[in-house]
């Protein structure tokens, strides 16, 4: 991230802790009153996240700010989304990966489209240690600390009040690291997410022409924000007409996707070429 921007979201996060101290509150309390994660109250309060425009009026409220002081702190956001740059950027274990789970921890709705890797919220402790693997410059410890928050996150798909939709190419499932029994087992966890009543997960066959060619993969995150995922980090797109241009795509490929029963007989069929692959190669 730019210099200007970590100035600005410090701003931001060190006005926030103030008027929770102001408030008497700790941060576990607020997040729970904000109904948002503790890690993201930290995150936001130490400058290391950008809330979404939802999550600040959540915090707001919580602190039980007054019209002034809820206004000056979304001016401060807007500061912060008017000094975005176009830049790729890592968590804080310089690894690609946990800027996104924040992102997707602090929103209500997250919409993903991926069209070669599983999205982050789905995957497997396995499978997440193979794609943090594949980041540059990664390191066993960094590696381990990074899957561990991406499991821990991913409890967020079991909390009430959020909605999660999820649309996948063939692709993805047959794009596969490690073994067929770390792909067994990463197939048995999207059957199992896909029967929580708070996520739909859909996905577009081989049979079906997708409507636009895919690039790359993205996750909307509200009506707020895009994140981008790339080898080198992620990127962070704000820009309202953007936001609203990729809402647009996900709907045309969610449009073409299967859901319920047909995906589940889809993830029973690829299971069993798993798992016949498996059986070959033992033999």
């Amino acid at each position: 991230m730019g210099s200007e921007r970590q100035e600005r979201m410090k701003a931001l996060g060190a006005r926030l802790r103030g008027l929770r101290a102001e408030a008497g509150l700790t941060g576990a309390v607020l997040a729970q009153r904000a109904g948002v994660g503790q890690p993201t109250v930290s995150k936001v309060e130490n400058g290391r996240m950008v809330p979404s425009f939802d999550v600040l009026d959540r915090l707001s409220s919580a602190l039980g700010l007054d019209d002034l002081s809820a206004r000056e702190v979304r001016d401060l956001l807007v500061a912060v989304e008017a000094a975005a740059d176009t830049g790729l950027a890592s968590g804080d274990d310089g690894i690609p990966g946990v800027v996104l789970d924040d992102a997707v921890r602090a929103a209500r709705l997250v919409r993903s489209f991926q069209c070669v890797v599983l999205p982050g919220m789905l995957q497997s402790a396995e499978y997440a240690r193979h794609v943090f693997q594949s980041a540059p410059d990664s390191t066993p410890e960094v590696v381990g600390r990074a899957v561990a928050a991406r499991v821990e996150r991913q409890s967020a798909l079991y909390e009430p009040g959020r909605e999660s939709v999820f649309v996948l190419t063939e692709a993805v499932l047959r794009t596969w690291p490690g073994s067929p029994a770390l792909m067994l087992a990463q197939l048995d966890r999207l059957l199992a997410v896909e029967s929580l009543s708070s996520v739909r997960l859909g996905v577009i066959p081989w049979r079906r022409a997708v409507p636009v060619l895919p690039r790359h993969g993205f996750t909307v995150c509200d009506q707020q924000a895009v994140v981008l995922e790339s080898f080198a980090g992620e990127q962070l797109l704000a820009d309202p007409a953007e936001v609203a241009a990729y809402e647009e795509m996900f709907g045309a490929f969610e449009q073409a996707a299967i859901f319920g029963g047909e995906v589940r007989d889809l993830l029973l069929r690829v299971m069993k070429e798993f798992r016949d692959l498996g059986d070959t190669a033992t033999q």
